[in-house]
């Protein structure tokens, strides 16, 4: 069944989906991830599916579920908070250099970024030396972080911790810097990272101990999936879990925030003199929020879509060498006011290694000042689905305020 806007899927014992996926395509496992959600008894009206989806780890990137008197730590996934932020300047396209080689190198030297080895002094992930303005900026966050650990260890940090060292650090895999030229006729810098390590650790811990008290309480063996395992609102596991993602939730606004002001220091000295032009759009992708819809306060976890209130502004990026969009939200209520978070992946990362050359990447990413080499095969424009589909799919789920295309970026 189907009505104007999004495709509808009945699910057997269990609530709808409702998937904003016309011109997209569903793959099978991660339809059977979404079908296997829908079953869970306290999931609220229905499941709603964004058109970038594809499966995920626990639960499915691109979904939004609502839940009533539970949550589920796997709906938000352990790369806790990820989003991005963007901001325009008063820069015209015409004022870059035409060679911005020098202005990556200035980005790479002025932001870790790449694989962790926690923390370690020689980490290129994260900070040798910590900044100054990490440990003050970290300083409301210390005592809340101090009370999680101490009730569970696992999660307990230090000064010298990842917890410092990776605050304004950008990470590896899909997370990213770029520098853009909007149709606005205006220079945007636009970044993608999160929590880091101390997210994934939240994450990984919560969704043991949920699967733990499903054991123990003996509803495993009735879970679809392992990983949909709750905690039920009042409890104290529930509580805990809350405290440390809100926490991590803030910490990685805070290290988008401390991140952007790195790069505009650091773009400086190749441009002429400019201001921000507007108040950076920063939103989470992967995150969890008390909301209210269809008259009910609820609990919605977004893993891989972005709030879209009435006039909220988001972001949806393409894949590196694809254009990317500002958006505006429209408040659409059946999709619990969310929209997609980028593009989506098309295919694993093994497989795109595995089905394009170096050449090929090359090719999608002409005119990109970039990293060419083999390591980044897995993230290049082929293996993520064509975004001006994806936009197309959500037309009543947001308007577009700008179209921003890349002509620096930085991966890890």
């Amino acid at each position: 069944m189907s009505d104007e806007h999004y495709e509808y899927h009945d699910v057997e014992g269990g609530v709808g989906i409702k998937s904003w996926t016309r011109g997209v395509e569903i793959e099978k496992q991660a339809l059977k991830q979404l079908q296997n959600v829908a079953k869970i008894p306290f999931v609220f009206k229905h499941v709603a599916v964004m058109p970038d989806v594809h499966w995920g780890i626990g639960a499915t990137v691109g979904s939004v579920i609502a839940t009533k008197g539970a949550i589920i730590p796997a709906a938000v996934g352990v790369d806790i908070g990820c989003g991005m932020v963007a901001v325009k300047t008063t820069l015209r396209p015409g004022q870059l250099p035409d060679d911005l080689h020098a202005m990556r190198t200035a980005i790479e030297s002025a932001v870790p970024h790449g694989r962790t080895d926690n923390g370690g002094r020689n980490d290129r992930g994260a900070w040798g030396n910590v900044p100054d303005a990490n440990a003050q900026a970290l300083e409301p966050f210390a005592e809340r972080l101090d009370a999680i650990g101490e009730k569970h260890p696992r999660l307990k940090t230090g000064p010298g911790s990842n917890v410092h060292r990776q605050l304004a650090t950008l990470g590896t895999g899909n997370h990213f810097i770029e520098v853009c030229t909007g149709d606005d006729d205006a220079v945007w810098i636009m970044l993608h990272s999160g929590s880091r390590g101390i997210g994934n650790r939240i994450g990984t811990y919560f969704i043991e101990q949920a699967q733990k008290q499903a054991e123990r309480y003996g509803y495993a063996s009735y879970l679809p999936d392992k990983d949909l395992a709750w905690f039920n609102d009042g409890t104290e596991l529930f509580g805990d879990y809350i405290r440390a993602l809100t926490w991590a939730q803030e910490y990685a606004a805070l290290n988008r925030r401390l991140m952007l002001a790195n790069v505009v220091e650091a773009i400086r000295p190749y441009a002429p003199p400019f201001e921000l032009a507007e108040a950076a759009i920063n939103c989470h992708h992967n995150y969890a929020a008390r909301e209210n819809h269809f008259g009910s306060n609820v609990w919605v976890t977004r893993k891989g879509a972005v709030r879209a209130r009435t006039d909220d502004l988001g972001i949806i990026p393409g894949s590196m060498g694809t254009r990317s969009y500002i958006v505006r939200g429209k408040g659409n209520e059946d999709s619990f006011t969310s929209c997609s978070h980028g593009a989506g992946r098309a295919m694993s990362r093994a497989e795109a290694k595995r089905r394009f050359t170096l050449a090929d990447h090359l090719e999608a990413v002409e005119g990109v000042e970039c990293r060419h080499d083999a390591d980044v095969i897995d993230e290049t424009p082929m293996a993520y689905k064509p975004i001006d589909a994806v936009i197309e799919a959500e037309r009543d789920l947001v308007e577009v305020v700008a179209i921003i295309k890349q002509v620096l970026c930085v991966k890890g």
